[in-house]
């Protein structure tokens, strides 16, 4: 009988909790590319997503018994990514612009010869990378959490501390505030 993520998550976790230092390195391996990946997405730098990341795992590490299992792990997880990178940029006070990223379905439906539809991809990327970096973290967060992590709301609330209804009104607010920004390229994309 397989058993679920959760299941194996509370056993490596317990196993932990024990000073099982193979369970924590298994933990590790599960989820670094997932912390490195959020951390990237709302920090926009990769020196700073590695930092975060190995924070991450550090405090893990020294506070896994205080993870009590009222929520899922991921939830744990993710908070403490989203508080790591929020504790990061009131450090720097500026905002990174993201790096990287998703290809969005309208640089999907743009065909154009090659060099022109990869300068065209290149342009529609940094403008919605540079709209949703200049996002308050709080419309942000929940925007990355549904598209690139694809969190239900349920989820996105359980991670951001809120509830589904304030996620929805946060991604409401996002959609509009992305949409007005961007509005400039909806005749582009249809050329």
């Amino acid at each position: 009988m397989a058993t679920s993520p959760a299941a194996a998550d509370a056993s490596l976790i317990a196993a932990c909790k024990r000073g099982d230092r193979e369970a924590f390195r298994l933990l590790f391996e599960k989820y670094k590319d997932r912390v490195y990946s959020l951390a990237l997405h709302f920090s926009g730098n990769e020196a700073v997503a590695q930092d975060v990341a190995q924070k991450i795992f550090l405090k893990l590490y020294t506070s896994i018994g205080q993870f009590r299992g009222d929520a899922h792990f991921t939830t744990w997880l993710y908070r403490m990514v989203f508080n790591a990178c929020t504790d990061e940029q009131r450090k720097t006070r500026r905002l990174v612009p993201l790096e990287g990223g998703a290809v969005t379905a309208a640089e999907r439906k743009a065909e154009r010869r090659p060099q022109e539809q990869a300068q065209f991809r290149r342009q529609i990327s940094d403008a919605v990378r540079g709209a949703l970096q200049g996002l308050k973290p709080e419309l942000r967060q929940p925007l990355v959490l549904r598209y690139v992590e694809g969190l239900s709301y349920q989820e996105i609330a359980a991670a951001m501390g809120c509830s589904s209804g304030t996620v929805a009104s946060r991604l409401n607010r996002g959609h509009k505030l992305l949409a007005r920004q961007l509005s400039h390229l909806r005749g582009q994309l249809d050329r």
